[in-house]
């Protein structure tokens, strides 16, 4: 499907639905990579991995009081007509502008998904799981969901992966709460429903496992300042100074990466990281560290795999209960 089919798709789709400091020194593209030091943290004796988070979110939001960039908030009730359009962006343009991007470098992302937004922009979905990337659940509508009874939040969490599935034929094995936020039971509910991982942990720069009621669950850290919507996502954007923040946490973390197993992750959200500055920068860097041949750039279900695979590598963070500790973990 070329471009102008795949936004002609999404759009009729979604018409016809209610809507320690060491600085690695720094090195060109074309230069010739060093070698692994390592060659037993991560697959095919890489160094260090890169993966991408893809957040398809656009179509899911609620069509009054959704998060967005205008300072002056809507009445109570009335729909958002700006907001919404700007959400819309990340289908028509967002997601397919970055897909494109991950073709030209080879590169295999994690996209967590809206139940919802699966629903109105069925042929997006598609083509998301169609190029090699990976469906992760996100909630089955863009809200909180740690407030609610654990039986809710269960089906709110199941419902997200029955629709993904239903519609991608991809079964979610990764989850993403809306603004990291989950109860205390979420875990426990995520391996029941055969979670693999989750994501909404940024207390670390590799995997870990965590044992929930005696059984490995993975942990597969965010991260908040490589997120779109932390850095200034519009007004006082700077390309060049992103292109900065992303190529020195790579060189810090490829220099730890000769003695620990170390994790690049880079947020996205389809209305932010989609528009047309922000590709092109985020290009400048993937190109960058593209040049780096011990460089894993992988999915997250991938790492989280191997991270079970090497267990004897991975750290295992046993913890108290989550509403002792303050930290994601078992109930109890």
């Amino acid at each position: 499907m070329n471009r102008r089919s795949f936004l002609a798709a999404g759009v009729t789709a979604a018409a016809t639905l209610t809507s320690e400091l060491v600085r690695a020194e720094p090195r060109s593209s074309s230069a010739s990579p060093a070698p692994s030091t390592s060659g037993s943290f991560w697959p095919n004796g890489a160094r260090m991995a890169v993966s991408l988070s893809l957040m398809f979110e656009a179509g899911g939001q609620p069509i009054s009081g959704a998060g967005g960039f205008l300072a002056e908030p809507i009445l109570a009730g009335l729909p958002d007509l700006p907001t919404n359009a700007l959400f819309a962006y990340g289908y028509t343009e967002g997601i397919p502008r970055v897909l494109d991007l991950m073709d030209k470098h080879g590169i295999k992302l994690s996209s967590f998904m809206i139940g919802r937004a699966v629903e109105n922009n069925p042929e997006v979905s598609r083509e998301i799981v169609r190029r090699g990337h990976e469906a992760a659940a996100h909630g089955r509508t863009w809200e909180n969901s740690y407030h609610l009874p654990p039986e809710q939040e269960r089906q709110f969490i199941k419902d997200c992966a029955d629709t993904i599935e239903r519609v991608t034929g991809q079964r979610p094995v990764g989850w993403n709460a809306f603004y990291l936020r989950n109860s205390v039971h979420t875990l426990e509910i995520l391996q029941d429903l055969g979670f693999l991982y989750h994501i909404d942990d940024p207390s670390r720069d590799e995997p870990f496992i965590t044992p929930i009621r005696g059984k490995d669950f993975v942990t597969v850290p965010y991260t908040f300042h490589l997120n779109d919507l932390v850095l200034p996502p519009f007004q006082g954007y700077d390309p060049a100074a992103y292109v900065q923040t992303l190529t020195d946490e790579f060189d810090q973390l490829y220099a730890e990466a000769a003695t620990q197993r170390r994790m690049m992750v880079i947020a996205m959200h389809d209305r932010v990281s989609g528009h047309a500055a922000r590709v092109r920068a985020l290009d400048r860097f993937l190109t960058y560290a593209r040049g780096y041949k011990d460089v894993w750039f992988a999915r997250k279900d991938e790492i989280a795999r191997w991270a079970l695979q090497t267990r004897t590598q991975t750290p295992v963070v046993e913890r108290g209960p989550a509403g002792l500790t303050g930290l994601p973990g078992p109930s109890r």
